[in-house]
């Protein structure tokens, strides 16, 4: 009777110590999945209207950082790094002088980087969408607040890549004069710079 007494206490010190560790595990699983952005499907496409005429438009390439996300605890995190000298408008020329010291100055601060603060999700219980990502801009050297809206954002299994993958696009639009780039405001060059933001990452 002694010995059955003892296996009992055992087996019920046991089961206190085990459940604890289940449910830690259990949390474990529920954590937010870490994807790489892809490059070759990631940019960061810009207008900015000229002069009150037509707009001019380019984007930048190039783009690498990282995504976490889990929809059904309606969290998410992204950091992005943008690199200046990817930027393309499909004229050498003007490409030349936006990445020069009169605009972007690629060569003092040759790369972009915006981190998400915060996640906004729908009321949708059963499948909750992005509606907008909170997050700061580093850009010339400086650092400020910027909210993208969300157009569609999903998750679906990559056939071609064989994992799991999530995708997007956002929009935004910035006042450069907030990031020092100042250059021709005066003479009819818009401050406000109109970014369609296309992001593709791969589950690591």
């Amino acid at each position: 009777m002694h010995l059955l007494c003892i296996g009992q206490k055992i087996s019920h010190i046991y089961a206190l110590l085990i459940v604890p560790l289940l449910l830690i595990s259990t949390i474990d699983d529920s954590h937010a999945a870490s994807y790489s952005i892809n490059p070759t499907n990631t940019h960061i496409r810009f207008a900015i209207e000229r002069f009150k005429t037509s707009a001019t438009t380019g984007g930048f390439y190039d783009i690498k950082g990282q995504l976490q996300y889990d929809p059904s605890l309606q969290t998410g995190d992204i950091s992005l790094i943008i690199p200046i000298n990817s930027l393309n408008t499909g004229n050498p020329s003007f490409n030349s002088s936006l990445t020069g010291p009169d605009f972007f100055d690629a060569k003092k601060f040759p790369s972009a980087r915006f981190k998400s603060t915060k996640w906004y999700f729908d009321q949708n219980k059963k499948s909750p969408q992005v509606t907008r990502v909170d997050g700061k801009l580093t850009l010339h050297g400086e650092t400020h607040p910027i909210s993208l809206k969300a157009t569609n954002f999903d998750c679906y299994s990559s056939p071609s890549l064989k994992k799991d993958v999530c995708g997007g696009d956002f929009t935004a639009t910035i006042d450069r004069t907030k990031w020092n780039i100042n250059k021709f405001v005066w003479f009819g060059l818009t401050k406000n710079l109109n970014l369609n933001i296309k992001v593709e990452a791969a589950r690591q």
